[in-house]
């Protein structure tokens, strides 16, 4: 990264979630808890579909890459932020803010995408039951899995890419708790016109698209369920699809808040506690989602 041939800055200073002294101690022990939750959760997940038979399908597949990203991307995030309240200035370095920003949009937009392949899931699962183990056989699903990956790392480099063009020669004081791109935008002296423009149309294109997919996978879903004489049935089907809308919920809510908008719309404040839920609080939330509604989990727990 050649940053010094692009901008004056070699570093950023983080404002954080509040300036109040007293709250530093709170939030810091706050977000250790979240995250020693999440990554128990996480983790523990994956060790779970890893080691019990029961699990080895491809809905609990997916499950298990989607621990993997919330593991990543709440990684990526809360260590720094934990520095960040026991230190005196919130400093990070002009290189480590920019790796900050690309591993965290891989893990977001990978995170868009393997939701609606898990739908997709549903959607065979559910409206073919038949044929589900030939459609979403091993190879299927892992292809699936690489292609979301792929999405990330195509995306997050071409945001990453285009962030180190820019000069940054006005104050250093981004107004977030991690390297964002909105915030850094707005503090960069060039040109901007570019980068907003590929901000708006990749998240249009990264939460749109995948949107669009689950919407219809559960049109078709709930439509097979409808047709399902037996009140079990219907209620069997319905509790293995809550889990997954739960989980899309909070997440695209928290998301499309955040980057569906232009960057003046709405203040920074609440940019930030939309950044908390689906950078902090989902990647916590989504294995008791999966866990606590699941019997199949609940079973697997219990023998492991």
């Amino acid at each position: 990264m050649e940053h010094r041939n692009h901008s004056s800055v070699t570093e950023f200073i983080l404002a954080g979630l509040t300036e109040r002294p007293e709250l530093q101690l709170p939030l810091f022990l706050l977000f250790l808890g979240i995250y020693v939750v999440t990554v128990i959760g996480n983790l523990g997940m994956i060790t779970l579909i890893r080691f019990s038979s029961r699990l080895h399908t491809p809905m609990y597949y997916f499950l298990s890459s989607l621990s993997f990203i919330d593991f990543g991307q709440s990684t990526v995030i809360i260590p720094r932020m934990l520095v960040n309240y026991v230190t005196e200035k919130n400093i990070i370095s002009y290189p480590e803010c920019m790796t900050q920003l690309y591993f965290f949009m891989v893990f977001v937009i990978a995170e868009c995408h393997t939701l609606a392949a898990m739908a997709y899931d549903r959607y065979v699962a559910i409206c073919n039951p038949l044929l589900y183990n030939v459609i979403m056989s091993y190879h299927t699903c892992f292809w699936l899995t690489i292609a979301v990956y792929m999405l990330g790392i195509i995306c997050s480099t071409i945001h990453t890419g285009f962030m180190l063009k820019l000069f940054f020669c006005k104050t250093n004081v981004v107004n977030q708790f991690f390297c964002d791109l909105y915030p850094l935008l707005k503090l960069s002296c060039s040109s901007i016109y570019i980068n907003e423009i590929l901000v708006v149309s990749l998240s249009t294109f990264n939460i749109f698209v995948p949107t669009l997919a689950i919407l219809a996978s559960y049109i078709f879903i709930f439509n097979s369920i409808l047709h399902i004489r037996s009140t079990e049935g219907r209620s069997k089907a319905f509790s293995t699809c809550s889990s997954h809308i739960s989980a899309v919920t909070l997440f695209y809510g928290s998301l499309t808040f955040m980057y569906l908008q232009p960057s003046n719309a709405s203040s920074m404040d609440q940019g930030k506690v939309s950044s908390v839920f689906y950078t902090i609080i989902v990647p916590m939330l989504n294995p008791m989602i999966y866990s606590l509604r699941n019997k199949d989990v609940k079973l697997a727990l219990k023998k492991f």
